[in-house]
């Protein structure tokens, strides 16, 4: 468990369903994601190439990249596509008050 505080990054009534919202959380880009199984949230930009996630196709679990079309799992961040090889940074999220909560 992180030490880390909490930070809100959207209300919850402003996601866009069952797709990917990008916020910006700080001076961070974050993409959250409303999936099937509940909400996820990265680092919005893509660790092979730097391409914004949430420019990219998502579908269910997975978001694909709109640079090179390498996809992760938004759930655990593992690499399911070529060419990305190297996990993406996902982060803890929380829901309070109908506020969705990052925590990097």
């Amino acid at each position: 468990m992180s030490d880390k505080p909490w930070q809100d990054a959207i209300p919850v009534a402003d996601l866009e369903s069952g797709w990917v919202t990008r916020v910006t959380v700080g001076r961070r880009p974050v993409a959250v994601y409303d999936t099937p199984s509940g909400l996820y949230a990265s680092l919005a930009l893509c660790n092979h190439g730097g391409a914004d996630l949430c420019d990219g196709y998502f579908d269910g679990h997975v978001i694909e990249c709109p640079l090179h079309q390498g996809a992760f799992d938004v759930r655990d961040g593992k690499p399911v596509a070529a060419p990305a090889t190297k996990p993406m940074r996902v982060l803890e999220l929380r829901v309070r008050d109908d506020m969705v909560q990052v925590r990097f």
